[in-house]
């Protein structure tokens, strides 16, 4: 881990001038993932800008809906009884996630942000386009079960980390971003991350001086009637083989709008609008519902270890759907 300067930030203003004067500097809230690829000399940063003064919390609903500010806790926001009640999606993804002691921590922005799992990324030993960029992607004909078969290049198949970004991606999430110069803009998180292409090492559009203020999400039917399924290869602290994000709003027998996005298996959270346009019109069935997930998978291009990830879409996505409350 290298040396590194630190500095508490009094306001937005302050600290994203800090970090667009020192290109090599990074914020900090919880740390969970930053402290921990520094140690792993995964990246290194002259200057760390403590963001935790700043006024950039609250759950509030909104004339846009539910805004919730980036220094929330993931505890915190799992547990709210509006998102509980209002966005069972958003709950359920945050409350499946890492670990209690990690999530007291972890703040909802921090985890927007969060580096991919893949194990050539995590392992300075071996190459890997994401952190070295031009130095190679070993995953391609390597070790490649638990990585992504949707968004994918020749330079990258790394799978995002995010249980939240799935659900949030899902129901229409919108981030308030904040430079330095104080301007502020609204971004859709569906074009907040980037595809890898042949830049797998520049992973959202997020700019240099830029902060995440607050994530906000719309009201809506399909979002009270929605559900998070995550499939993993143990029962708790383990990151998504497959997970999936599902939203139907039905009037009578009939699906009026739907949400629909997968996890687990693609170099972004993997929304699928094909299947939305698809179910709406069509009666809440599981015929209807094994129909949409043939569907969602249509486009995959796994590896020779990921395969089964197809089939284990369409169960999952099957599975959600089903699982949702009937009324």
């Amino acid at each position: 881990m290298n040396n590194f300067a630190y500095t508490q930030a009094a306001s937005t203003k302050e600290a994203t001038t800090a970090k667009q004067a020192d290109k090599a500097a990074a914020f900090i809230g919880g740390g969970t993932t930053l402290i921990d690829i520094m140690k792993s000399n995964i990246e290194q940063h002259s200057l760390l800008i403590d963001i935790n003064r700043l006024a950039l919390t609250g759950i509030n609903d909104t004339a846009e809906g539910l805004r919730i500010g980036t220094l929330e806790h993931m505890s915190t926001v799992g547990e709210h009884p509006q998102v509980v009640q209002n966005y069972p999606a958003i709950s359920e993804s945050l409350l499946l996630s890492a670990s209690p002691q990690l999530r007291n921590m972890a703040t909802m922005g921090g985890n927007l942000l969060q580096k991919t799992r893949c194990g050539y990324y995590r392992d300075v030993a071996f190459p890997c386009n994401k952190r070295v960029p031009g130095s190679g992607c070993p995953a391609q004909t390597g070790d490649n079960r638990t990585l992504a078969i949707f968004g994918t290049s020749p330079s990258c198949i790394a799978t995002n980390a995010s249980d939240l970004a799935v659900a949030l991606v899902a129901l229409d999430a919108r981030l308030t971003l904040e430079n330095a110069k104080g301007q502020s803009r609204t971004l859709p998180l569906t074009e907040f991350y980037k595809l890898p292409g042949s830049t797998p090492n520049i992973e959202t559009h997020l700019q240099p001086d830029e902060l995440i203020t607050a994530i906000t999400v719309p009201a809506a039917g399909h979002a009270r009637r929605s559900h998070y399924l995550k499939v993993r290869d143990r029962a708790s602290y383990a990151y998504a083989l497959v997970s999936a994000a599902v939203g139907l709003d039905v009037q009578g027998g009939l699906i009026r709008s739907a949400r629909v996005a997968l996890g687990g298996v693609g170099t972004v959270p993997w929304r699928v609008p094909a299947v939305e346009k698809y179910l709406v019109g069509k009666p809440a069935t599981e015929d209807t519902f094994r129909a949409a997930a043939a569907l969602a998978v249509r486009d995959a291009a796994p590896r020779e270890q990921n395969k089964f990830k197809v089939e284990l879409a369409q169960r999952t996505l099957v599975r959600a759907f089903l699982e949702l409350p009937t009324a």
